[in-house]
């Protein structure tokens, strides 16, 4: 029977021709790439410290080679092929001297017939790769430039993008084994595609799976599929190449997003066996019975963007997820557990698979599947206009076909998007002339790959593009049709510009700010650390990026007066912007039924659009985004220029309860007060006028609206904090040790707006459990510190004061 045997130890890598290390070998670590290989050797500085990335930049354009020796002499069968599932890009794999094939496209998976090449003893097997920019500029001189966001190549290889660089991430142009590699021997037959197509009939799950076969031999065989304790067999005639076994499950438990009940799979077994009952071949997965239904009907106000899963509408609450590491094979399934639980933590319900990235592991969805959390998978196409002539034309076909059929099984997976803004691409950033009628992609995202995905799956939704409106004859991004991004907030408009959309589905928006204290400072070695420091501009990717966060200040907050002040107002204002943008767009349920947050996560420290840094901490978003993706959420809204309760319940069951709402002054005191009793459907919005009393103020400076009763306070202020005149905040600090951390009471002897502990300030390895509190006069929180016991000693006064302790009365009070 077929197991991979894995050719995984004893590789070196060296260069192939001259390079700043000369003639250097080094221990390879297989998969890897390698720039780490060059790492762990000590032979290149960090690229992800100061400005080392440009030190390394000439890796990417240098050849490298890969040996290993094996012993194989006790491998028979009647084939035995050398599987490579992942050959990062353009490489010659030679076994014993011969040239067994040449590769050119990261994102598929190669297999070769070694039989008759091997020996028993003393193999060796070598991998060349060549530079993935010769490769590429060598296809942009045959079929001419084309345009993109971007001074570098990356549309001419089949290839992570995002390697090339990009806005938040570095160039580290890699190579290297990147997958699993290793012998497989089989005899007879074996499964060479298993394509399980899981639907739902009535209260049966049904699952028709298609089979290739490969032969060694033309002799009959029997296929055979198990699921939820029911088994079917069905006989495969000689030579026949192909055949399909249908199971059905009745009285099947379905799998559920997360909020909508339990994620139920199923293992689903599916064997080939020869005439006389001898195990050819298994295959093995688990899957989920669900359907997944994409609603664009037209109505008055557009064309609807709705996901629905088993019959219920589910209001997306998502990010876009990037590679979690320039260098993907450093992310391993404890490492997607963590950034996945992070997502969860938040509210989170969907995740897309951003287009410049990789179709992701088989970790990352198992985890996702596990969890109930959906997935938009992007084909990897991103910000740039690509050629569809060949060698690209059928790299592309192969490796749509090769991922679909891989990630099929996975329930979480629900969407497939074609590419990522090159639509939008075409039609506004002056690509037409240039292009002068060259082929662009619109071909892949229009034809090519909604055809492969209804060929091989059709049980998913395909949408051309990220964003499109449905249709051609629309423009790709209006807001009234389709998927929506909206970058012009961020890029030239205040954040309260967002309020001016009625998108139906937003599907990218952000706003940045700088990675956590403790990531930037162990990045950055500048001395002193500031906004404008070489290693802090050079972890600065976004054009103008420091000068669009300074604007994005104005009329809200005041200019930083130092360092300490800039990393605080800028991570808070991030915050504002992206909490003001999601309950403002889920305030318009169900007319927007989805926010996709641009970004979740980083590659590497970097001030960016993310939630989650680079080394993996949560800045004050991640906490914000918590508030506004909770399932009930309660916010207010202006309607007509008032200020009115909506009420938001995401649940399958409704929402009953009982809320205070109140008009207070800064000290404390009542102005007005009201009590509400609401009923919100299951999956509905409530709007609730509120009496003037309490939405008129008597000094609009020094007074808010508070509501209690939610899953969170939610409090509405008359003006913007530059007009708002806090008190200077004065609190309370108890600190209690425990076994993994601290207890941290803060009693607030005065309003205190926006309470956030920095832990990393006091330790690096620290964290908390709450951020951007807000406490009325007399109110104590209490904050869980933990990842170490290092922490300063409770009397310390680093618990008390700035940089630890921060709120947004410090930035204008006095």
């Amino acid at each position: 029977m077929p197991v991979l045997r894995p050719l995984h130890s004893g590789w070196t890598v060296r260069p192939a021709g001259p390079t700043p290390l000369g003639d250097v070998v080094v221990a390879a670590v297989v998969p890897g790439c390698v720039h780490t290989d060059l790492l762990a050797a000590g032979l290149i500085p960090d690229p992800y410290l100061d400005a080392n990335e440009l030190s390394v930049a000439w890796i990417g354009r240098a050849a490298w080679v890969y040996s290993t020796v094996f012993d194989a002499a006790d491998v028979g069968g009647d084939r035995v092929d050398l599987v490579a599932d992942g050959l990062d890009t353009v490489a010659t794999v030679t076994l014993n001297g011969v040239e067994l094939g040449r590769t050119a496209n990261m994102h598929r998976g190669y297999r070769f017939d070694v039989r008759e090449v091997l020996r028993p003893t003393g193999n060796r097997l070598e991998v060349r790769f060549d530079s993935a920019y010769g490769y590429a500029l060598a296809v942009r001189d045959a079929v001419g430039e084309r345009p993109n966001a971007y001074d570098e190549p990356f549309q001419y290889i089949r290839k992570m993008a995002s390697n090339f660089g990009w806005d938040w991430g570095p160039t580290l142009v890699t190579a290297g084994i990147w997958q699993r590699i290793g012998l497989q021997e089989w005899s007879r037959a074996r499964l060479a595609e298993v394509r399980p197509l899981v639907t739902v009939d009535g209260g049966d799950g049904v699952a028709d799976v298609h089979v290739t076969v490969e032969r060694a031999a033309e002799d009959p065989v029997t296929l055979t599929a198990t699921v939820g304790g029911v088994t079917v067999s069905v006989p495969v005639a000689a030579g026949a190449s192909s055949a399909v076994v249908t199971v059905r499950v009745p009285s099947v438990r379905l799998w559920w997003p997360r909020g909508f009940g339990a994620p139920d799979r199923y293992d689903l077994t599916v064997s080939l066996a020869s005439s006389d009952g001898g195990l050819l071949d298994t295959w093995q997965r688990r899957i989920g019975f669900r359907t997944v239904v994409l609603d664009t009907t037209a109505d008055a106000d557009g064309t609807a963007f709705t996901l629905i899963v088993n019959g219920v509408p589910i209001f997306v609450r998502g990010v876009n997820w990037i590679p979690d590491d320039a260098f993907v094979t450093r992310v391993d399934r404890a490492r997607y557990a963590t950034r996945i639980g992070q997502a969860l933590d938040a509210g989170v319900n969907y995740l897309r698979v951003w287009g410049g990235g990789r179709y992701e592991s088989d970790d990352f969805y198992d985890l996702a599947d596990e969890h109930g959390l959906l997935i938009g998978q992007d084909f990897l196409f991103a910000c740039a206009a690509y050629p569809e002539e060949e060698p690209l034309g059928s790299e592309v076909a192969a490796e749509a076909h090769e991922q679909v059929l891989r990630l099929m099984p996975h329930p979480s997976l629900v969407m497939w998007v074609g590419n990522n803004e090159n639509l939008w691409g075409h039609e506004d950033w002056n690509w037409q002339e240039p292009l002068a009628g060259r082929t662009w992609g619109a071909g892949y995202y229009l034809n090519l790959l909604p055809g492969i995905v209804a060929a091989v799956d059709p049980t998913r939704p395909y949408w051309p593009g990220s964003p499109y409106s449905g249709t051609p004859s629309l423009h790709p991004n209006d807001p009234a049709h389709g998927t929506t991004h909206i970058w012009d907030v961020w890029n030239t408009h205040d954040y309260r510009h967002y309020a001016t959309y009625r998108p139906r589905f937003l599907a990218e928006f952000g706003f940045q700010a700088p990675p956590a204290y403790a990531t930037l400072r162990r990045a950055v070695s500048d001395e002193p650390l500031t906004p404008t420091s070489p290693g802090v501009l050079h972890h600065q990717k976004a054009a103008d990026g420091n000068g669009k966060l300074a604007r994005g200040l104005t009329g809200h907050l005041p200019a930083p007066a130092g360092f300490d002040d800039w990393h605080w107002t800028t991570q808070l204002n991030q915050a504002r912007a992206i909490t003001f943008g999601i309950t403002h767009f889920r305030s318009l349920r169900p007319h927007c039924m989805g926010t996709i947050l641009w970004q979740l996560n980083d590659n590497w420290p970097v001030t960016s659009w993310s939630t989650i840094d680079g080394d993996g901490r949560r800045k004050p978003l991640w906490y914000a985004l918590r508030h506004a993706y909770t399932a009930h959420l309660l916010t207010i809204q202006p309607r007509n220029g008032v200020p009115t309760l909506i009420a938001i319940n995401d649940t399958t069951t409704p929402w009953h309860t009982e809320i205070d709402v109140r008009r207070i002054t800064f000290n404390g005191d009542p102005r007005a007060k009201t009590t509400i009793t609401i009923d919100v459907p299951a999956g509905g919005t409530l709007t609730l006028p509120l009496p003037p009393e309490v939405t008129t103020p008597d000094d609009p400076s020094r007074e808010l609206i508070v509501v209690d009763g939610g899953p969170d306070r939610t409090a509405w202020y008359f003006a913007e904090d530059i007009d708002l005149h806090y008190p200077t905040a004065a609190t309370d600090v108890v600190v209690h040790p425990t076994a993994d951390g601290a207890l941290v009471e803060v009693t607030a002897r005065t309003f205190v707006r926006d309470l956030t502990l920095f832990a990393d300030r006091l330790h690096p390895s620290a964290d908390v459990d709450r951020q951007l509190v807000t406490l009325l006069p007399g109110e104590t929180v209490t904050l869980h510190v933990t990842g170490t016991t290092a922490l300063p000693a409770p009397d310390d006064a680093a618990w008390r004061t700035t940089p630890a302790l921060r709120t947004a009365n410090d930035l204008t009070a006095g």
